[in-house]
């Protein structure tokens, strides 16, 4: 295992944790068989997920498989943190809308002084960057089923797609700038979002 103490700061930071593409097989194979259950449906589309700051206590990050209906696997980082507060939250995703073209919804809020708040916050993600990044009292390398510093979704930790022995990150508090998030699932188990709009615009206004 590899630890860092104290504080950790990257000017550019980019994560990204895959399982093997021998343990996705196995994975494959075991779900047509049905040996395996997947618990968790995702619909496979991929949204964007940006943040002008991100303040976290308590962060795991950790590979995870995600699983379609159809039963495609989907490979993603998670990011869990126990309590986060958000600065210029962003959330959009576009789809084709058949004879109209594209059409995007898109999400904001804490903008405007008030910052948005979530307890036990998951992003199940394809990319996560950042300009720049600071983490306090950093270990890598630790076993996923070992994380103690943040959390790990219950979902995850009960599916049988979740490896305890996977390679995991966590630290006790991390403050990220300019966040930028390609995911294809979110949840919280509260999430309070000041100055909250939704909006419907025909073509592309994606976050980033």
């Amino acid at each position: 295992m590899s630890h860092s103490r104290g504080r950790t700061r990257w000017k550019r930071f980019a994560l990204v944790m895959m399982p093997s593409t021998v343990a996705a097989a196995a994975l494959a194979i075991g779900i047509a068989q049905g040996a395996l259950a997947a618990s968790f449906f995702i619909s496979g589309d991929r949204f964007q997920i940006a943040a002008d700051s991100l303040t976290a206590r308590g962060l795991s990050i950790y590979g995870m498989v995600d699983v379609t209906r159809e039963g495609r696997l989907v490979p993603v980082v998670v990011t869990g943190t126990r309590h986060a507060t958000i600065r210029g939250l962003c959330q959009s995703v576009t789809v084709e809308v058949p004879v109209l073209g594209p059409y995007t919804l898109r999400l904001t809020g804490g903008d405007r002084g008030e910052r948005a708040e979530a307890r036990d916050l998951f992003v199940d993600a394809t990319l996560l960057a950042a300009t720049e990044a600071s983490l306090k009292d950093l270990d890598i390398g630790v076993a996923a089923g070992s994380v103690t510093k943040g959390p790990i979704d219950p979902g995850d930790r009960n599916s049988r797609l979740f490896d305890p022995n996977g390679i995991a990150q966590q630290a006790v508090s991390a403050t990220l700038t300019d966040v930028r998030y390609t995911a294809v699932a979110a949840s919280a188990a509260t999430f309070n979002i000041p100055d909250l709009r939704l909006d419907l615009d025909q073509g592309r206004n994606d976050c980033f």
